[in-house]
Parts: structure tokens; sequence; C-alpha cells
């Protein structure tokens, strides 16, 4: 069976789907892995280390995309390699199907399998092939070291001959994978970490990594089953809105990490509040992509509103796509081996399996 991976879109994704590491573990269950010419160079990997492992190199993506059983990629493909591809195939990727649900559906409608990695579940099974846990992970370590390397004073405290620096006080919002790898991060380089969310769950982690829990007043869980935080009610989004207001007055650096799957991020930080921060101070907003946690966070852009700058960008993990590709691609290989019989040497899409059912676009 062949599984084939085209390059992206470099300007938007600098990530790949398949390393020279993980092209041997596909080898040893009897795949040819079919790549694009140039596949990795930009990150520093060369055709030769993909040769040199078996698999084959094409200067044409559509005779990779027309002979692979499996395609696995980053994001969604272009409109002219979807016309490429033949019924019964099997495309893999983190394919946004909220932002791309036409597309899929057309997909479907051509009897093509399209699994998006975003849907996986939230079981212990299936955390080795998690890729939104791997790559937030990534994305909050990042956020903190941008936005570090943008506030214009120390961050750790220091005590000179001269006099003491103070250490710069940090608030995340929102305490997921992303929020509780910035807060570790920012900790570890000595600021004094403050931190907020919706799931009551969190407060016990936020304070395992040295972080000071900011809790509402009456406080109501707002946690799905599948461990997502849910919309917040009005009641608590205007006492959310107090504590916040109060508490950004004090604070450094702002990271902010909330999203809601499929849905605008929600807005936290306001206009007033941003009005009433210190100046010199930096909000990193993760959420930048699906508009945002504050309310003038733009996309790739820094914006600067009374002394405050706001920054966040379409892809952080463009700025690590060598150590993102390495996670991403352990992750998409956990969940084909998932699809393999072993005992047939085939691909089984076992319905009856959660991880299979709840991935495959209907």
């Amino acid at each position: 069976m062949k599984i084939g991976s085209v390059k992206e879109n470099k300007n938007i994704e600098k990530r790949i789907a398949i390393t020279p590491d993980i092209v041997k573990k596909y080898s040893s269950h009897g795949f040819e892995i079919c790549l694009s010419e140039n596949y990795g160079t930009h990150i520093g990997i060369d055709d030769k280390q993909y040769l040199d492992l078996g698999a084959k190199i094409f200067q044409d993506d559509k005779e990779i995309l027309g002979s692979s059983d499996l395609i696995l990629q980053l994001g969604m493909l272009s409109d002219e390699n979807c016309s490429s591809l033949r019924e019964n195939q099997i495309l893999i990727g983190a394919l946004n199907p909220y932002k791309n649900k036409n597309s899929l559906k057309d997909l479907v409608k051509k009897r093509i399998n399209v699994f998006s990695l975003e849907l996986l579940p939230r079981i212990t099974r299936a955390q080795s092939m998690d890729i939104l846990s791997s790559q937030a992970n990534l994305a909050g370590y990042k956020a903190v070291i941008e936005s570090f390397s943008n506030f214009e004073k120390a961050i750790p405290m220091m005590m000179t001959a001269a006099g003491t620096v103070p250490a710069a006080k940090v608030l995340v919002v929102g305490a997921g994978v992303a929020g509780l790898q910035a807060i570790a991060t920012a900790k570890r380089m000595g600021a004094i970490v403050f931190a907020t969310d919706v799931r009551m769950a969190s407060k016990e982690q936020v304070e395992s990594l040295g972080g000071k829990f900011l809790t509402v007043e009456g406080s109501e869980n707002l946690e799905t089953e599948g461990g997502y935080a849910k919309e917040a009610s009005d009641d608590f989004k205007q006492k959310q809105e107090e504590l916040l207001s109060e508490t950004l007055k004090k604070i450094d650096i702002v990271i902010c990490t909330a999203l809601i799957p499929g849905k605008k991020a929600p807005l936290i930080v306001k206009d007033n509040m941003i009005n009433n921060m210190q100046a010199g101070s930096v909000i990193y907003d993760l959420a930048a992509v699906q508009g945002g946690n504050t309310a003038f966070t733009e996309a790739d852009k820094i914006i600067e509103k009374n002394g405050v700058k706001i920054m966040g960008e379409s892809n952080i993990l463009n700025k690590l796509p060598i150590s993102a590709s390495s996670l991403y691609a352990k992750n998409m290989f956990n969940f084909v081996e998932n699809l393999f019989d072993k005992e047939n040497k085939k691909i089984n899409i076992n319905l009856e399996d959660e991880i299979i059912e709840k991935t495959l676009i209907k």
C-alpha cells in the first residue's frame, strides 16, 4: 500500500506530515512512501534523507495523489489537488471541518474516506494521536517566548546594588494544554503567574505549576464531557469581567488561549480593560486566527493601544516547524497504525472503534 504526502502552501503552513524517522515505522508495516520533491527542504530535511530510507520522490503532485491509498497532510488540500483524488482513497489531516465543511462534503460524495484529527475523542487510548494537545503544548511555550521578547523589561526579579527589579506579572487566560504550558514556561523564567479558566478542574493543575488561580465568586464548572470549555452564562461572564478588569491593572503580560471548537473565539479582554492596563504591557493572543480573545486582536499584526501591544499570529507553529512536525508526524503514525489491520495487512475502517468513528467525516 502507498502513503503519499504533498507539499503544503509554505506561506500558510511550514509543518510536514511525514518526517524521516517516521518513514522507517511506516516501512516496517509494508507501506511505500511517496513524497513531493523538496518536501522538507525548508526545515533542513533534504530529499536524500527520504530516499536513503526507501521513500520515493515525485515532481508531479498529481501522480502522488492519484496513486496513493492514504494521503497524509497538515491542512486541507487545494481545490486543484482535491480534484486529483479518486474513490476509496483515505485522506487524513488537521482539515478544519468547521471552516472546510463544504469541501469535505464534496470529498465524501466522491466516496473518499476523510479523517480530521481535530475530532479525536478525549480518551486515554487516543492520547498518542492527539494533535491538538501536542501542537497546543508548543504554541503555549512559544507564545510566552514571543511576548517576553516584545516586553521591554526584565522578567525575573533581580536584586542588585543599584536596586531591585521586580518580577513581571503574567496572566494566562484559559488553562487548557496551551495555557498550562504557558504557565510552566513563564514560571520557569521567573515571572509571577496568575491564571483563569471557566473549568474548575483547572485550579489544581494551575496551582501544581506554581500559578495562582483566579476564581470567580460562585463559579459554575463549564466543562463539556469531552474536556473542552463550553460557553459561559451571562452572569458568569459579568463576574469574570469584573475580576479580570481589576486584575489587568497590575498585569504586565497576558497570554490568551481561550477557544471553543468550531466557534468564534470568546471576547474576554475588552477595550475598557486594555485602556486601564499599564503602558508597556504585552498581550499575546493565541486565539487570533479565530477572531481573538481581545477587542483589538488582528492576526499577524502588532496593534498598540494606549501603550499596550496586542499580538497574535495565524500559525505560531510556523516558528517551531521542526519540533511541531516531529510531534505531528508521530501523532499521525499512531492514528494510521490504529487503522491498520496487521494480521491481514490492510486498512480496516472499523466504525465500532470510537477513534475511527468520531474522526471520520460523514
